[in-house]
C-alpha cells in the first residue's frame, strides 16, 4: 500500500514539475512567436519603404538621362530650327534661346538651348517645384505662416511689399501669388523659408538644374539670376510626368501655374499661330483647344517665358524662350510671339490618310 502511495505521490511530483517547465518554456516561446508575428506586419511596410527609395532613384536617374542620352533618342526638328533660324536672323543684335518638347511624340528643338541667360521671373517656376518637392518631404507645410520682414521686400510686381512688417502669410497663398501675380516679395520670402539663396541652388543641382542659379533677391533687374530654355522647360516636363513630384504635387503645380495672368508672349504666340489675334487670349486659345501654363519674366534687357501646352490632340509640350538685348526694346517680346506662332504645325500630330472605297 505504501509503494503504490509512493509511485502515486512520485507521478504527482514529476506531473507538476512538467507543467512548470512547459509553463516556463511558453513564457519564453510566447514573446517570440508574438515578436515573429509582428515583424511579419512589419515586413510589407519595410519593402514599401524600400519600394519608395527605389521609385526616387528612378526617378534620378530618368533626370539624369535627360541630359546625358535620352534626347539623343528624339527626333530633332530640323523644320522647326530652320524656322526659328529665320526669325532670329533678322535681329542679330539679339541674343536668343530656345527649346521645345515634346514627350508624346518623342521630338524636340533647340537653339542655344544650353546658353545661360537672365531668367528674370521665369526663375520662380524651378523655385515652385523646390517648394514642392519640400512639401512632399514634409520639410515644410502648405498652411505654414511667413512673416514680412524687411530683408525680403522686392519692389516691382506684386502686392506683398506693401504690407506692414510682421504681417503673416499663409505658404500656399505666397506660392499663388509668386505665380499668378508674378510676386517679387513672396518669391523672397520662399527662398529665405527654403534656406537661402545658397541652399536654393543646390537643391537646383539636385534635380538636375544644372544652368539655373539665383545670385540675388528679386527683383533682380541687373539679370543677374541666371537660367536656361533647356532647364526650364525639362524641369516643367519632369514634373508634369511624374519624375520629379507625386501625383498631388504635380496637380498643386499646375493649378497655381494656370494662374499666372500675363499670357502676351507664348500663349499669345500661339493664338497667332492658329491665326488668331486677340487680347482675350486664354478664352480664344480655349476655343481652339488648347491650354498653355506660363510663366514670363520681364526685366527690360531680357525677356522670358517658358509654358506647358497641351492640345486638342491630347498631347502635352514644353518651350521656352529667353530674349536678351537693348532695354525695353519691342522687337525682344515680339520674336518671342513669333517663335511659339512657329511651334503650330509640330503640335499637330501627323494625320494618317485612309483610302475609302
Amino acid at each position: 500500500m505504501k509503494s503504490h502511495l509512493k509511485g502515486l505521490t512520485n507521478i504527482l511530483l514529476t506531473s507538476i514539475g512538467l507543467s512548470v517547465l512547459l509553463g516556463s518554456f511558453l513564457r519564453i516561446v510566447g514573446p517570440i512567436n508574438q515578436t515573429y508575428r509582428i515583424n511579419k506586419k512589419i515586413n510589407p511596410v519595410e519593402k514599401s519603404k524600400r519600394s519608395f527609395e527605389k521609385k526616387l532613384l528612378i526617378r534620378k536617374s530618368n533626370l539624369s538621362s535627360f541630359y546625358n542620352d535620352k534626347l539623343e533618342k528624339f527626333e530633332r526638328l530640323e523644320k522647326l530650327i530652320n524656322k526659328w533660324e529665320n526669325l532670329i536672323i533678322k535681329n542679330p543684335d539679339l541674343d536668343v534661346s530656345a527649346f521645345f518638347l515634346s514627350l508624346d511624340n518623342q521630338l524636340y528643338a533647340e537653339i542655344k538651348s544650353d546658353l545661360k541667360l537672365s531668367a528674370a521671373s521665369s526663375i520662380k517656376v524651378p523655385i515652385l517645384i523646390i517648394l514642392l518637392t519640400m512639401l512632399e518631404r514634409g520639410e515644410i507645410f502648405w498652411n505654414e505662416s511667413l512673416v514680412l520682414s524687411e530683408d525680403t521686400i522686392g519692389s516691382g510686381s506684386g502686392w506683398m511689399a506693401y504690407q506692414e512688417i510682421g504681417e503673416v502669410f499663409p505658404v500656399y497663398e505666397v506660392a499663388s501669388e509668386m505665380i499668378r501675380v508674378s510676386d517679387n516679395t513672396a518669391t523672397n520670402l520662399l527662398i529665405k523659408r527654403l534656406g537661402g539663396i545658397n541652399v536654393v541652388n543646390q537643391r537646383f543641382k539636385e534635380i538636375g538644374l544644372k544652368d539655373t542659379q539665383i545670385n540675388n533677391y528679386l527683383p533682380d533687374l541687373d539679370g543677374t539670376n541666371v537660367t536656361s530654355t533647356k532647364d526650364l522647360s525639362l524641369a516643367m516636363a519632369l514634373v508634369d510626368n511624374g519624375y520629379l513630384l507625386n501625383v498631388n504635387s504635380r496637380d498643386i503645380f499646375r493649378d497655381i501655374m494656370g494662374k499666372s495672368k500675363t499670357n502676351t508672349l507664348i500663349p499669345s504666340g500661339i493664338l497667332r499661330g492658329l491665326g488668331k489675334e486677340s487680347k482675350d487670349t486664354d478664352y480664344h486659345l480655349s476655343l481652339k483647344g488648347y491650354l498653355v501654363h506660363n510663366k514670363t519674366g520681364d526685366i527690360g534687357i531680357s525677356y522670358v517665358d517658358t509654358a506647358l501646352i497641351q492640345t486638342p490632340h491630347n498631347s502635352r509640350a514644353f518651350a521656352s524662350f529667353i530674349v536678351k538685348g537693348p532695354f525695353n526694346d519691342p522687337r525682344s517680346p515680339e520674336l518671342i510671339r513669333n517663335l511659339s506662332a512657329e511651334l503650330i504645325p509640330f503640335l499637330v500630330p501627323e494625320q494618317k490618310s485612309s483610302n475609302s472605297n
